[in-house]
């Protein structure tokens, strides 16, 4: 029971705080002009990510081990299937997100505002497909251990 709690909690809100950004500090952030927006996306970017790559794992080792216990069961099957979901995301993240993510962070010589905000826009755009696999993942999870 407390392996289910900490996965829940840690499930949620790590998609929480990633729904947040989607949701209220990206929109925010566009209203502002283009100097402002750079401005904040830096620092935000630079946090989050240093903190998300330890909360992912974490959160994909709990699921591993919820599977893992729970293998033999009829939720079994949920259960990989929210561990590929992570697994992917981590993945995609690694692959798409991160690099963008770091380019904010430190922008290339020469790179314009627009260049850098258009960059961000690429990176909001692939992180809302993110929070949506995240959030399938989680349905999945919550489905399987509250069956």
């Amino acid at each position: 029971m407390i392996l289910n709690i900490l996965t829940t909690l840690s499930l949620g809100l790590l998609i929480g705080t990633e729904f947040a950004v989607a949701a209220f500090i990206n929109p925010i952030l566009r209203r502002l002009d283009d100097r402002a927006q750079l401005t904040l996306i830096q620092p935000f970017a630079a946090r989050l990510g240093a903190a998300m790559p330890f909360w992912y794992v974490l959160s994909f080792v709990l699921l591993l081990i919820e599977t893992v216990l729970l293998r033999h069961t009829p939720q079994a099957s949920l259960l990989i299937t929210a561990s590929a979901i992570w697994a992917f995301v981590i993945v995609f993240t690694l692959r798409f997100l991160v690099p963008i993510n770091n380019r904010m962070i430190r922008p290339a010589p020469g790179t314009t505002p627009e260049q850098a905000l258009r960059e961000h826009d690429r990176w909001d755009l692939l992180h809302r497909f993110r929070v949506l696999a995240l959030t399938a993942a989680m349905v999945a999870f919550l489905v399987a251990t509250h069956a």
